[in-house]
C-alpha cells in the first residue's frame, strides 16, 4: 500500500515529462555526460521497446509499473552521472529550478526500495568496467571488422599461436 501511496506521489512529475525529456536529450547530446551513463537510458529503451517484461503487460495496474520503474531507475542513474556543472548548465538552459529538480529527483529515488537502489547504483561500474575490458582485449576494431565484412571473425596473424605440424 505504501508503494501505491509513492508512485502517486510521482503523478505530479507527469506535468513535467516533457519538460525533463528536453533535459535527458540535451545531456544525451552533450560530449561530457559519460557513454556509460548513455548506455543505461539505451538499456531501459529497449527494455520498454522489446515488450518482454517482468510482469507482462496483460496484468491490471502492474503490467505497466515495471516499465516505469525501469525508466525511473535508468533516469535517476543517468542524471546521477552527470557531472554538477553540466547539469547545472542544462538545468539553467531548460529552465528548471535547481529546487524542484532536486525534490523530483528525491520523489524518484523513495519510489524503490533501498537494497534495490544499492545493487542498481552499481551498474554503471560494471558497465565501466566491461568497457574497459574490450577497450584492453582490442575486441572493439575485431567486433567492428566483422560487421564490416558480414562473414565470420578470424583470427588476425598473431591472434593464435601455431601449432607445431
Amino acid at each position: 500500500m505504501s508503494r501505491l501511496l509513492g508512485i502517486l506521489a510521482f503523478l505530479p512529475l507527469a506535468g513535467r515529462a516533457p519538460l525533463y525529456a528536453r533535459l535527458i536529450w540535451a545531456l544525451l547530446l552533450d560530449d561530457r555526460v559519460p557513454a556509460s551513463r548513455k548506455a543505461i537510458l539505451a538499456g531501459a529503451f529497449g527494455y520498454v521497446l522489446l515488450g518482454r517484461d517482468l510482469i507482462p503487460d496483460d496484468v491490471p495496474l502492474l503490467g505497466g509499473l515495471d516499465d516505469l520503474v525501469v525508466v525511473a531507475i535508468a533516469v535517476d542513474l543517468f542524471l546521477d552521472g552527470v557531472d554538477e556543472d553540466v547539469l547545472a548548465e542544462k538545468l539553467v538552459l531548460m529552465g528548471i529550478p535547481r529546487s524542484a529538480y532536486e525534490e523530483d529527483v528525491t520523489r524518484i529515488r523513495r519510489m524503490l526500495p533501498g537494497p534495490v537502489r544499492r545493487t542498481i547504483r552499481r551498474i554503471p561500474g560494471a558497465l565501466e568496467v566491461a568497457g574497459q575490458a574490450v577497450g584492453q582485449a582490442n575486441l572493439g576494431p575485431r567486433i567492428r571488422s566483422l560487421f564490416e565484412r558480414g562473414s565470420a571473425w578470424e583470427p588476425e596473424a598473431g591472434d593464435m599461436e601455431e601449432s607445431p605440424a
